[in-house]
């Protein structure tokens, strides 16, 4: 067994591995943690390919911003806990289907050569490189890029400002069904009645 063999072999298993774990635990915590030794598996055997770029988009991307923002949700809405639902009839077939075209591809990947497929064409030296890929997105592709900044800017500001009305809202509710209780209480409590000072000093004999 080779180094590289060996190095793959325990990649993959890691990577099945969470991928199982996340799909099967209850907790929304722990499966955003397994989620993100996913992605950090992907993200070496983009490396081992020798796809250095895409391996960082996915660490500081997927496993960095977007695996960030879903635990802040998480923590926001409280629902490290879910629970069981009914699942609709239509999920294990589909499932199931997906499942088949997926072996079907494998497959084809795998028996490709035996197959006398058309192979893939040849790329150039450097192809995919950090450089090469920053130069086409900042010359020929700076506006959609610049766009879709300011797109993730405002959905950004829009979550915040809807978490905050939620959230002004809930603390008005709350103080509004606290008043009536507390007034309520006042009402139904027996104020005892105050001796007067000027009977204590008096005695009052009996006719």
């Amino acid at each position: 067994m080779t180094i590289n063999l060996f190095i793959f072999l325990a990649l993959a298993t890691v990577a099945v591995g969470s991928a199982l774990a996340m799909l099967f635990t209850r907790n929304a915590v722990l499966c955003a943690l397994y989620l993100i030794l996913n992605f950090l598996t992907v993200a070496i055997f983009y490396l081992t390919l020798n796809a250095p770029f895409i391996a960082i988009s996915q660490v500081t991307v997927y496993a960095g911003a977007i695996m960030v923002l879903f635990l802040f949700v998480i923590m926001l809405l409280g629902a490290e806990q879910t629970g069981r639902t009914a699942a609709r009839w239509w999920f294990q077939p589909a499932a199931l289907i997906l499942g088949l075209v997926l072996l079907v591809e494998t497959m084809v990947i795998v028996f490709a050569p035996a197959m006398k497929l058309p192979g893939f064409p040849d790329v150039a030296a450097g192809f995919g490189a950090p450089l090469q890929v920053g130069s086409i997105l900042f010359e020929e592709y700076i506006l959609l890029f610049e766009a879709t900044s300011v797109l993730l800017l405002t959905s950004m500001i829009g979550a915040i400002v809807l978490t905050r009305s939620a959230k002004t809202a809930g603390s008005a509710k709350t103080a509004g069904s606290a008043r009536p209780a507390e007034s309520a209480k006042v009402a139904g409590s027996v104020v005892p009645a105050q001796p007067d000072k000027e009977s204590e000093g008096t005695n009052v004999s009996p006719v």
